[in-house]
């Protein structure tokens, strides 16, 4: 569906022969089977090349560079380092963290939830000493009260880690407080969300990116 998507948009742009993908190390090698039978983790990552019938031809310049390497070159550069320091984000976007069917409802849910998240680590200080930070939006609901009625609503679980180059990665101990915050912004304003879990999973085992 995201190539079917993508390529009904690429036909609108006239003139055009190549698509620059920022394609780094790591997706290469969790995603083909680079030198030997590598095992495929990554299921989201268009990194084996665009289907016969899409008019672009890939180029991707990154491809061969770890994630703080492609940082060393942006620098040399002079790209802005507020660019620089951005947290990488999947291609197919927040819908990859929607776990089961993706309905706008729920990618609604997730952008609001989303940006409560990422809006407090910017707030707090802590953006910057993270490495990555995402929403998840689990297909299972939980019982909640809201004043004096039960709710029967989703959950969402939040992710942050700290790595050099992701292929490896530690969960990041945030401030309890800033947990607190966040989870009472989200359940307060976010209508459908009534549970709020925070992932303390490393890489490995667990993927940063629970898709």
């Amino acid at each position: 569906m995201f190539i079917e998507v993508f390529d009904d948009e690429a036909h609108l742009v006239e003139d055009v022969d190549w698509l620059a993908q920022g394609t780094i190390y790591p997706d290469v090698i969790e995603s083909v089977s680079v030198n030997g039978p590598s095992v495929t983790i990554k299921s989201h990552h268009n990194v084996g090349g665009l289907p016969d019938f899409m008019k672009l031809k890939v180029v991707e310049p990154l491809r061969m560079l770890f994630k703080d390497e492609v940082r060393r070159v942006g620098a040399e550069m002079g790209i802005d380092p507020e660019l620089l320091g951005r947290h990488p984000f999947p291609g197919p976007g927040l819908a990859i963290r929607i776990l089961g069917d993706i309905t706008e409802e729920k990618v609604r849910i997730l952008q609001e939830v989303d940006a409560i998240f990422i809006d407090g680590l910017k707030k707090w200080e802590l953006y910057d000493k993270v490495w990555q930070a995402g929403a998840i939006l689990l297909p299972v609901q939980s019982v909640g009260v809201m004043g004096d009625e039960r709710t029967y609503e989703k959950v969402v679980a939040l992710r942050a880690v700290e790595s050099t180059d992701g292929m490896t990665a530690d969960w990041v101990n945030l401030p309890y407080a800033f947990l607190q915050e966040t989870s009472n912004n989200i359940i307060n304003r976010v209508k459908g969300v009534n549970r709020v879990v925070y992932d303390i999973s490393s890489k490995p085992p667990a993927t940063i990116e629970w898709e």
